[in-house]
């Protein structure tokens, strides 16, 4: 999804609380990992919650699957595949994550503790793309 778009959606949603609500509509709509991919290796480390990301083989481009145990957080992993999936691993490490996401208003809406496992997330899906370029 172009930045834009997203942005656009999130200032249609008057209030916070619709913008929260959407944020875990879009979690709760994303298939969940298996119990198979729910690993150590795929934890990403930096969030309170648990956070695993996996990579699926697509050549040229990086698409990649989420899952938390915390729902606002499956949220923003799903915030992160609309912007961040099915792109080239040059698009995904030339995306500007921190402007996106104070544009949409989140800087200051969520904790400090979630603001650091949300750009642990993206640290993440950065070395995946970094990964993927390399193969």
């Amino acid at each position: 999804m172009d930045p834009e778009e997203l942005i656009d959606n999130f200032e249609m949603l008057g209030s916070w609380e619709e913008r929260y609500a959407y944020i875990i509509e879009l979690g709760r709509e994303m298939p969940p990992l298996t119990d198979d991919e729910r690993t150590e290796a795929n934890r990403v480390r930096g969030c309170m919650s648990q956070v695993w990301l996996v990579a699926d083989d697509d050549p040229g481009k990086l698409v990649f699957r989420g899952d938390s145990d915390a729902h606002i957080v499956r949220g923003l992993i799903a915030l992160l595949r609309m912007l961040m999936s099915e792109r080239s691993p040059d698009e995904v490490r030339a995306l500007d994550i921190g402007d996106i996401f104070g544009r949409l208003g989140l800087e200051n809406q969520i904790t400090a503790n979630r603001r650091n496992g949300f750009y642990a997330m993206v640290e993440r899906i950065r070395a995946m793309a970094a990964e993927r370029a390399a193969s």
